[in-house]
């Protein structure tokens, strides 16, 4: 697996808290904890800003998703809004997680909780080549679903 160094600058309000790190040898995403200065409510159907108290410095070239925990998805149903979040190598600003509750309760997040994850990725940037038409293929235009449904039930 390829390492890169990060650097990271803890906010006042992280204070305590611990860097995010791989929990596991295999994991790719590191957990995000939740620098709340005191517990914050995300109503049922409500969704909130939560701060990490963390900036980075990504350097060009990668990016860093911000991602779902599967664990707070499936007890709770509370996920992150806009996933997978995207922080730019070129952004200076903290890293904060938009989550969402789609759960039946209200859900409550505490100071140092795991709310989110974050794995960093490399990014390629596309010039756009205007062309005449394009080159055909089996699938063609075929829209959501199209592969993803047998014949027996179109």
């Amino acid at each position: 697996m390829r390492k890169i160094k990060i650097p990271v600058q803890k906010l006042p309000h992280a204070g305590n808290l611990p860097l995010p790190k791989y929990m596991t040898a295999g994991a790719v995403g590191m957990d995000l904890l939740a620098a709340v200065e005191r517990e914050v409510v995300i109503r049922s159907g409500d969704f909130q800003s939560v701060p990490t108290g963390l900036q980075i410095a990504l350097p060009e070239g990668f990016e860093a998703q911000v991602r779902p925990r599967s664990g707070i998805a499936a007890r709770f149903g509370v996920t992150v809004l806009n996933a997978p979040g995207t922080v730019d190598s070129d952004y200076r600003g903290e890293i904060k997680v938009l989550l969402v509750n789609h759960g039946a309760k209200d859900f409550t997040v505490k100071r140092g909780d795991r709310i989110a994850q974050l794995v960093i990725a490399g990014t390629i940037q596309a010039d756009w080549e205007p062309v005449g038409s394009l080159e055909g293929t089996a699938r063609g235009q075929g829209g959501f679903g199209h592969t993803g449904v047998s014949g027996e039930r179109r």
